[in-house]
């Protein structure tokens, strides 16, 4: 078996036994799953079933804290890393509250992501795919609207050598036209072999976009599977995700 780091597994993407907490609350119990290169995963989840900590968990964040447990990169070993070496690596984490820095503009947002090697696209690449960021490149970029700062928050991850993509509810807030125009930049992002993980309340969204799915309730897996199953399966759906 080929291996680039010792023990590393074969999948592009794994997550082994990892428990993570907030304080004593065990919000990640002993979750476990793989990803194959280039694939969606939704991993879906009631309020406060643990999906974003799961997320902040692989990203490195500090918290929560991460006391047992092994994520792995094609190969590199995540649970070594500090956020930022996490980054290098190509792991990009966009928050829910999107992170724009406030003050400076829209292209000035892209520049200083881009401050730290490696770099992904140039700012030519990004503004052919989010033309609306270029029409808007020299206005302050928390002057945009919700949509526009989230087109925002993905151009910035897009900018760095992204491998892994974790998205914390990017369709939050947003009006069904921009929902519309984010899932086709997340087509685009699929189709360039980037390997993504989105949480999101709007689970049908999500599952139509997704090749997997994950259920999180209470910090444990209770579901794994493809995302047509959890479509096709309204017991499961109504169980675990109230929809």
């Amino acid at each position: 078996m080929n291996q680039s780091k010792p023990d590393a597994p074969q999948s592009f993407f794994s997550c082994r036994e990892l428990n993570a907490f907030y304080g004593e609350s065990y919000v990640v119990q002993g979750v476990s799953f793989d990803i194959p290169e280039g694939d969606i995963v939704a991993l879906l989840g009631r309020n406060g079933a643990g999906k974003t900590s799961t997320l902040r968990a692989i990203a490195r964040a500090a918290q929560p804290a991460v006391s047992s447990g092994e994520i792995w990169l094609n190969g590199q070993p995540l649970h070594t890393m500090k956020a930022f070496e996490a980054a290098r690596v190509g792991v990009q984490l966009v928050c829910e509250d999107r992170r724009i820095i406030p003050g400076v503009t829209v292209e000035e947002n892209l520049i200083l992501a881009q401050i730290a090697q490696p770099l992904g696209w140039p700012l030519e690449k990004i503004y052919g795919y989010f033309p609306k960021l270029e029409e808007r490149r020299k206005q302050e970029a928390s002057s945009l609207s919700g949509g526009e700062q989230q087109m925002l928050a993905l151009a910035r991850a897009l900018a760095r050598d992204v491998k892994l993509l974790l998205l914390d509810e990017p369709y939050e807030g947003l009006a069904p036209v921009i929902v519309q125009e984010i899932e086709r930049m997340l087509k685009e992002v699929k189709s360039m072999g980037i390997t993504t993980i989105i949480v999101e309340q709007n689970a049908v969204a999500a599952l139509k976009l997704a090749d997997h799915a994950i259920i999180i309730d209470t910090g444990e897996i209770v579901f794994t599977g493809t995302a047509q199953e959890v479509l096709d399966n309204k017991a499961l759906r109504e169980e675990y995700l109230a929809v």
